[in-house]
């Protein structure tokens, strides 16, 4: 009884434990979905503020605005493009750690753009926005470099294969429409033998010098001639010769 109670008391506790945790997964989970969503939001909000004052700010701050607006869409194309690509090439790992290390020069910028947009004087603005497009520009061109590397990589993968698959396809569909048999080769052809192949064929032995099937005029005339009129059904007997020492046969006496 002891050990039964044991058992139950161990199973209740499993069950608790797995579903704590169960629960902690899913709070878990949905706060990253949260904290996901709010990310997103925060980044179109911020977006559609920079796109509003390169329109509403001319000068300084609508450059400053436009370029950083420039800076953040250039880096999140080129992330999309090395995560979408590493899942099916493993060799966008080494480009995915560069753009990484990339990508911190491009949030210091982009703080450095933001602290910046606050400043009230134009004229420090204008001061300090060359060198800011400068380092803008070089993060932004090896930014653009990788993702149309990866872009021109999965392209390159993509008509290779359907290369591949092209050929494939060219030898199925000749094996399908191969249904005609061959036809039969010469040795195996008979042709018909007329009466007077036939007749060459055994006048051809009797001859040495005769050619094989070679048929001659005069066989092939007497031939006819015996086809085309009828033996007699018997044979009359031909008359014995009569020699001059023979007797003549005297009739028997009638008395």
């Amino acid at each position: 009884m002891e050990a039964v109670l044991t058992v139950v008391a161990l199973v209740f506790v499993l069950c608790v434990v797995l579903g704590v945790y169960a629960t902690v997964k899913a709070v878990g989970a949905a706060k990253r979905g949260v904290d996901r969503t709010i990310a997103q939001a925060r980044r179109k909000v911020e977006d559609t503020t920079l796109r509003a004052k390169t329109f509403a700010q001319p000068g300084p701050s609508g450059e400053l605005a436009q370029l950083r607006l420039t800076l953040r869409t250039t880096m999140r194309a080129t992330q999309d493009a090395l995560h979408a690509g590493v899942a099916e090439d493993e060799s966008l790992k080494e480009s995915l750690d560069l753009f990484k290390r990339l990508s911190a020069h491009g949030f210091e910028l982009d703080a450095d753009l933001k602290r910046l947009e606050a400043e009230p004087d134009q004229g420090v603005i204008a001061s300090r926005l060359p060198g800011l497009r400068e380092r803008a520009e070089r993060i932004t061109g090896s930014a653009n470099s990788l993702r149309w590397a990866a872009h021109d990589r999965a392209r390159r993968f993509a008509e290779d294969d359907l290369d591949t698959l092209s050929a494939q396809i060219d030898v199925e569909a000749g094996a399908l429409r191969h249904w005609v048999k061959e036809s039969p080769t010469t040795s195996e052809r008979s042709w018909p033998r007329t009466p007077e192949a036939a007749a060459g064929g055994s006048g051809a032995g009797a001859g040495a010098g005769a050619g094989v099937g070679r048929v001659r005029p005069e066989t092939t005339s007497e031939a006819r001639t015996s086809k085309d009129s009828p033996r007699p059904a018997l044979t009359p007997p031909a008359q014995r010769p009569v020699h001059p020492w023979q007797r003549k046969a005297h009739p028997e006496s009638t008395s």
